[in-house]
């Protein structure tokens, strides 16, 4: 429960309601990223982290055979509201495991393990939280090789299983990837679900991708209505609703595994209120690209108000960014500028290519600049692929640059990487690590910044916040919200799905360099703005809507 509570007195909220393309950004983030050698910034300061898997208490293991050579996804949410995050972890053949994070404040990170019989599920690829029905209750969308699941959150850490009452549509697919966003005047979110290959009978290979679907709320309200396939499917990875262009509008951006079929591409849906998907073509702007797409992540790099979007791969990673004004869908690869390629380990001797999975952006030195993680591993014994393949950790030095720092972090992982969370698990403002690997034990890394794990000591200001409004859609998933200081303005959007098969929930970290404050202001999923309000660094703060006050509280009493 909260330990307590303190607020921030702001100025008068705004009440406006932006057109499509109104939302402007204060000031960019960084140099123009168009001219590596603008570089304003030296090399980052490099957060240590410290291997606790060992004393955490974590013990899933994601294992299986060809079904389970995809997925192995974690999820992070708050599900005994003290404001840490549980974490739920895919199993495969395993059943998964639920943990409560019982990590004391600032100290080492531990986990007890929850005995609930709804989650402990076998074949799972992953999962994503969410609250599926505005109840202030996370619930969980559980992934699996056969019928999917929707988990209702009852509290303390207890769930039920809700797939027929809100009537997700279910068959024996094997799924690794979704999505949730709210479309106006909806009460349940609209969902997407991507699926990977047609399940195969047992004891043989099947080799034909599935078909992914999009499934909108009944017209009544109180159920998902029937699906709608996003065809044609192409083998899909990762999905995220996003707002791409700063039009008030998520799309839907989809990552397809090219090897199981000779001609493809990722894929770009407009899904636009009261009307069919519609796939984005070359006559929109759209340029086809086939990779062997795993995972998708996005981040307003730039500060331009329109997202990169990292795309991982076996090979070389993608960072694209769209390349004119004109408002279509047009991007450029802009991955070996920016050094983020990640196209072969950064260690060893192994010439053979990479292959990541898990991407995420997350500022885990706290200096105010994004920093991009991403989860490698061969699939299994792939002979043309990198036997031993570190996961990497670059830093952004703020001018829309990366450079590889995992092996001075102590991030070195050399498994077979799949799933991550880049989250702060003991509430002491420095994200912290946990990666899942096929066939080993889940593990977790402490950031203990330039200290020790004796003495951890935290690296720059941060600030971490979580928005609150009216049902539906309590969380505010699709809201846009900006962190101003002096150094500039950074800006993340609320998101469900995306990564692989890892979902996160709760707080949105923000690393403020040296700043002492910051002002918060949030465009809500309707448009609708608030105005500026102030609020200290290292804090934990709630942002609720129509209270001109930011409400802090202290996780883990």
């Amino acid at each position: 429960m909260r330990a307590g509570t303190r607020w921030f007195a702001a100025g008068a909220a705004a009440g406006v309601l932006l057109g499509a393309g109104a939302f402007v950004v204060a000031a960019p983030v960084g140099a123009d990223t168009s001219d590596p050698a603008a570089a304003t910034h030296g090399d980052p300061v490099v957060a240590e982290f410290v291997d606790e898997t060992a004393e955490s208490g974590m013990r899933t293991v994601y294992d299986g055979g060809f079904t389970f050579f995809v997925g192995g996804g974690v999820a992070t949410f708050d599900c005994d509201d003290d404001e840490l995050p549980d974490v739920y972890v895919a199993g495969g053949q395993n059943p998964a495991g639920l943990y409560r994070n019982t990590s004391e404040p600032g100290g080492s990170l531990s986990f007890e393990p929850v005995d609930d019989e709804a989650a402990a599920l076998s074949a799972v690829t992953g999962a994503y939280p969410l609250d599926v029905d505005s109840d202030g209750r996370v619930d969980l969308a559980v992934l699996r090789v056969g019928e999917n699941r929707l988990l209702r959150g009852l509290g303390d850490c207890r769930f039920a299983d809700a797939t027929q009452q809100w009537a997700l549509p279910v068959a024996d697919d094997w799924t690794a990837a979704f999505s949730a966003t709210w479309e106006p005047a909806s009460t349940l979110p609209t969902v997407a679900v991507g699926n990977y290959l047609e399940v195969p009978p047992e004891g043989e290979v099947v080799r034909e991708c599935a078909t992914s679907y999009l499934v909108r709320p009944d017209p009544s309200g109180d159920s998902l209505g029937d699906p709608v396939p996003l065809q044609p499917g192409l083998c899909t990875l990762s999905v995220l609703f996003h707002d791409w262009d700063a039009s008030g509008r998520s799309d839907l951006r989809m990552a397809n595994d090219r090897h199981y079929y000779a001609e493809g591409s990722e894929q770009l849906w407009r899904v636009e209120a009261n009307e069919a998907p519609s796939l984005y073509t070359e006559a929109d702007g759209w340029r086809p690209m086939s990779i062997w797409g795993m995972g998708i992540a996005v981040a307003d790099v730039a500060g331009d108000e329109r997202p990169e979007v990292v795309l991982t791969s076996q090979g070389d990673n993608k960072l694209q960014t769209l390349d004119d004004e004109s408002g279509a869908p047009s991007y450029a690869d802009i991955a070996i500028r920016a050094g983020t390629t990640a196209h072969r380990p950064f260690m060893g001797d192994s010439t053979f290519p990479s292959t990541a999975w898990h991407p995420q952006w997350a500022d885990v030195n706290n200096d105010g600049h994004v920093d991009l993680y991403l989860s490698k591993g061969n699939v299994d014994s792939q002979g043309d692929h990198a036997p031993d393949d570190p996961s990497n950790l670059m830093l952004g030095r703020g001018d829309g640059t990366f450079t590889e720092s995992a092996r001075d972090a102590g991030v070195v992982s050399v498994g077979l990487g799949r799933g991550a969370a880049v989250v702060d698990l003991n509430a002491d403002g420095m994200l912290d690590l946990i990666e899942v690997n096929r066939s080993e034990v889940t593990r977790v890394w402490r950031n203990v910044g330039s200290g020790t794990a004796q003495e951890p000591a935290t690296i720059g200001s941060w600030l971490a916040l979580r928005l609150r409004q009216p049902a539906p859609n309590p969380d505010a998933v699709g809201a846009w919200v900006e962190v101003r200081t002096d150094d500039g303005t950074q800006r993340q959007q609320v998101l469900v799905g995306g990564g692989h098969a890892s979902g996160r929930h709760g707080w949105l970290h923000w690393g403020l360099g040296t700043a002492a404050e910051a002002d918060v202001r949030v465009t809500w999923p309707d448009g609708e703005q608030t105005g500026w309000q102030p609020v200290d660094a290292n804090t934990f703060a709630v942002v609720d809507r129509g209270d001109a006050r930011v409400e802090v509280v202290e996780p883990g009493g």
